[in-house]
């Protein structure tokens, strides 16, 4: 499992600091109108059961074919099953994630995640309510489709990911314990939105161009 995480990591570490070594040759380092925020929201509801997440973020992209950034992650799930036991996990961490995108409405995602997960569990024949507290260590691998990235910066747009944790630890919230013992990993599906931040400037100058280049200004004398 080690070896998968600071693989995984520093393949995400080196192909964004290449990309963004790439980008600052050609325009001429940072820029405030890459960065972006926005962040991803889960709900499900079954029988008996309810899963409610939001994970916020805040990134840079990095050029026209990479987005990176950091995340919060929020998890509730409430459980009551057939036999009357309860099931509550609450779990939450930080994260990172790398987004590329081959072309503007579809994309490749790899991140990772320390998640404290908090589980509360009320059997029903007791009634007694038992509490665990663990933790773990998660890289989440997969892809997606956003409604239209217009390169760096632009408008904001809604996307829809499905994701795996190849690391298959234990104690991830994104994996099941089968009977026999065996791990299956779970897949995670998200919506979400990105925002980017401070276009008025680049707008500013993309309107004064139009005016430049499309009409004649009248000049007073």
């Amino acid at each position: 499992m080690k070896r998968i995480f600071f693989g995984s990591l520093l393949l995400l570490s080196v192909t964004a600091a290449t990309a963004q070594r790439e980008d600052k040759e050609k325009t001429g380092g940072f820029k405030k109108e890459n960065l972006f925020t926005g962040g991803d929201f889960t709900a499900s509801f079954y029988s008996g059961g309810t899963v409610l997440g939001l994970s916020p973020s805040f990134g840079y992209s990095i050029n026209k074919f990479i987005d990176a950034g950091i995340a919060m992650n929020f998890t509730y799930t409430g459980e009551r099953q057939y036999s009357g036991d309860k099931y509550r996990q609450y779990v939450y961490g930080p994260g990172v994630f790398t987004r590329i995108y081959p072309v503007k409405f579809l994309f490749l995602q790899g991140g990772f995640e320390h998640n404290f997960i908090n589980v509360n569990f009320t059997p029903a024949f007791t009634g007694v309510k038992q509490k665990y507290n663990v933790e773990a260590n998660s890289v989440l691998l997969g892809g997606g489709y956003a409604s239209g990235r217009e390169g760096v910066g632009g408008s904001p747009f809604f996307y829809f990911s499905i994701m795996v944790d190849v690391t298959k630890d234990i104690n991830s919230p994104y994996v099941e314990q089968l009977q026999d013992g065996s791990l299956r990993a779970q897949p995670i599906i998200k919506a979400g939105i990105q925002v980017p931040l401070f276009q008025g400037g680049s707008g500013g100058r993309r309107r004064e161009n139009r005016d430049n280049g499309g009409y004649r200004r009248r000049r007073f004398d």
